[in-house]
């Protein structure tokens, strides 16, 4: 199953994203979800297939939520995330000598 999607930024919240069907836009998301979300900013578009990888998401969820619900939300990485990620050199710079 392939499909064009859309993917839009939140102006509230770093690093949260919004996928929707290229074709169908916004008109599946629920509007209590855009209040939260706030005004979304279109990032780009994108093709999404069953064998696309993404950094963050599961392909094969993003394209059942979109399936059935009209849209996927991406929730930022929590703190833990980003501090995981930082190279050894960087996490032990502040510990006593």
């Amino acid at each position: 199953m392939k499909r064009i999607c859309s993917i839009y930024k939140s102006p509230r919240k770093n690093e949260m994203y919004l996928y929707v069907d290229r074709s169908e836009a916004l008109s599946r998301v629920p509007e209590a979800l855009l209040t939260a979300f706030g005004a979304p900013v279109h990032a780009f578009d994108l093709v999404l297939t069953p064998e696309r990888n993404l950094a963050r998401e599961d392909i094969a969820k993003v394209l059942e939520n979109i399936e059935k619900q009209g849209f996927h939300l991406q929730m930022p990485p929590g703190e833990e995330e980003y501090i995981e990620h930082l190279p050894e050199e960087l996490l032990r710079m502040n510990d006593p000598i």
